[in-house]
């Protein structure tokens, strides 16, 4: 049970940073949705989601498969 938590704690921790370093070089990605009225901004980044949720979903189907 610990070696199973520590490889999903490393793998969630790249998951992390390749999705920072992809925003950062990406900056907002066709989808992400931003309203803005007066001083008030609404950022609702769907497609940032999207994406994410597959290379989670790749990321536990390859570590994961039994």
């Amino acid at each position: 049970m610990p070696r199973e938590l520590g490889r999903l704690l490393i793998v969630l921790g790249a998951v992390l940073i390749i999705a920072g370093l992809a925003i950062t070089a990406l900056g907002r990605l066709p989808g992400d949705f931003v309203w803005r009225r007066g001083s008030v901004t609404f950022y609702f980044p769907l497609m940032t989601s999207i994406l994410l949720s597959l290379l989670l979903t790749l990321l536990m189907w390859i570590f994961f498969r039994r």
